[in-house]
């Protein structure tokens, strides 16, 4: 097992924005994938970063970062919903792993937001139970998006926008959810990224930030001068 010191959370996410640079440019180095790195991992863990992303099947995180064995802690579920599990786990990554930076992933084309979307029509076809009650927790974002945007129908609404505001709302749910990970950022030993990813370009957008304070060239915002501000 990797001995050395875990990185700062602006190292962590320096590290993972150059992996997803090298993917993004088909220079893949495909580390921590060998025999030595499996049988070493026997002992423990210690990655370098919690991904707490959507299920779809074209988010394979250790590929999108070019990380290997042993470097990420991933959560997955459709739509990055904060659920108790989910939190359990961020938080035992957190206090039990010390990982220094979580990223909250989501991606375009995201068929959980367009049922969120396509939902919120007054004529929108019922789904299964379940399906719903995965789903609703974006139900918000789809509505304030929608309500922004001058009476437009469900069917002319930005999904893109939608899904930025839902990943807006994972950040802050996360925060006020858990004083495990509220206290790590506010002690500066965690950082978290909400961040899109491009399925096209292979490149992962960030949106949102706290902890980090380092550039972490955000898109449609600014960078926080602290979790209050952000959120």
């Amino acid at each position: 097992m990797n001995t050395e010191p875990l990185p700062t959370p602006d190292e962590a996410w320096r590290q993972m924005r150059e992996g997803n640079r090298r993917f993004v440019e088909g220079s893949p180095q495909h580390p921590h994938q060998d025999v030595d790195t499996r049988h070493s991992l026997a002992e423990g863990q210690r990655p370098v970063a919690t991904l707490f992303g959507c299920s779809d099947s074209r988010l394979a995180a250790e590929i999108i970062f070019d990380k290997g064995l042993g470097d990420l802690f991933v959560i997955r579920n459709a739509g990055h919903m904060v659920s108790a599990s989910a939190v359990g786990s961020i938080e035992y990554a957190v206090e039990i792993l010390n990982v220094p930076l979580i990223i909250v992933l989501a991606h375009d084309t995201c068929g959980a937001v367009r049922a969120a979307i396509d939902g919120t029509a007054i004529d929108a076809a019922p789904l299964p139970p379940q399906i719903w009650k995965l789903i609703a927790p974006i139900v918000p974002a789809a509505r304030k998006v929608l309500a922004s945007n001058g009476g437009k129908s469900a069917a002319e609404i930005d999904a893109e926008q939608v899904g930025r505001e839902h990943l807006r709302n994972t950040v802050a749910e996360l925060l006020s959810s858990s004083e495990i990970i509220s206290d790590a950022v506010a002690e500066g030993r965690l950082g978290i990224v909400g961040a899109n990813y491009r399925l096209s370009q292979g490149e992962v957008i960030p949106i949102v930030s706290v902890g980090l304070s380092e550039d972490v060239g955000l898109a449609n915002d600014t960078h926080p001068a602290s979790v209050k501000e952000q959120l």
